[in-house]
């Protein structure tokens, strides 16, 4: 009967994920803007269903007191809350952090809808246009440019099947003709 039991929670706690929790990726790091789910799997008190990113990066944990979140891997901040937990206050901890909630994109320019959308993991300049309702009939179709959110570089010029990152800026500029 032991074995079933421990089957039935195990089967239990992966489905107690959201799927955009694994769409995340192993390099996607968090940023403001985020939305983060930790679970702590027997411990209610620790697990946080959603928890809002802020500029500032920081949040509370309890036991564990304020930890940094931007910059970091889902796995990396994992690590951390485990390293924290294990010992003092739970013997062999079961951790899951995933991102339940991606920072926005912004297009601007010569398109329908200008404004913020939300990241979509695989989201390329093209969707995102559609996303925003396309092009205006102003839009210059080759001058589309990225401003990345975590690089200190100029806007570059970028084709329709550019990947976008959280927190890009995409820009349509306007055509002469």
């Amino acid at each position: 009967m032991t074995h079933i039991y421990r089957l039935l929670v195990t089967f239990t706690f992966i489905l107690a994920f959201p799927l955009s929790a694994f769409a995340s990726g192993n390099d996607y790091t968090i940023g403001a803007g985020d939305k983060i789910q930790i679970i702590v799997y027997g411990e209610e008190e620790l697990t946080i269903e959603e928890l809002y990113i802020d500029s500032s990066g920081e949040f509370d944990y309890p036991y564990l007191g304020q930890l940094m979140a931007i910059g970091k891997t889902t796995e990396q901040l994992k690590a951390e809350i485990i390293r924290g937990l294990k010992g003092d206050y739970l013997v062999s901890p079961k951790v899951r952090v995933g991102i339940v909630g991606y920072r926005s994109i912004f297009v601007n320019g010569e398109i329908k809808k200008p404004g913020g959308y939300e990241y979509q993991p695989g989201l390329t300049v093209d969707k995102a246009i559609a996303l925003a309702g396309g092009f205006t009939e102003r839009a210059a179709r080759k001058s589309i440019y990225i401003t990345r959110e975590d690089k200190n570089e100029p806007k570059n010029r970028v084709s329709l099947s550019h990947m976008v990152a959280p927190g890009d800026i995409i820009v349509i500029e306007q055509s002469f003709f």
